[in-house]
């Protein structure tokens, strides 16, 4: 099974920034996941996605999301969290 990389995002993340990281992973391998623990670094991290999908469609990439449930340890303590999976779709047209 291939490592895939991890961002991690918080509620003070800047969306740019996390867009351009995932951006560059996306033209590296691909893929991508995104970790989230709160509704505010969920909302940082979707609108971070929105920009990437600006960033990569000119040169022919579409984004797929796929969101899961993420066992997390934060401070020694267990946390549900949101992944989210964000893949290059390969068009066909």
């Amino acid at each position: 099974m291939e490592k895939i990389d991890i961002l991690k995002v918080s509620s003070k993340s800047n969306p740019n920034s996390v867009a351009g990281a995932i951006a560059g992973q996306i033209k590296e391998s691909g893929k991508v996941e995104i970790q989230a623990i709160g509704a505010g670094a969920l909302n940082q991290a979707i609108k971070a996605i929105a920009i990437a999908r600006g960033f990569v469609a000119p040169s022919g990439h579409n984004l797929v999301c796929i969101p899961a449930f993420a066992e997390v340890e934060v401070d020694s303590e267990d946390r549900t969290g949101i992944k989210l999976i964000v893949r290059d779709e390969i068009q066909m047209f």
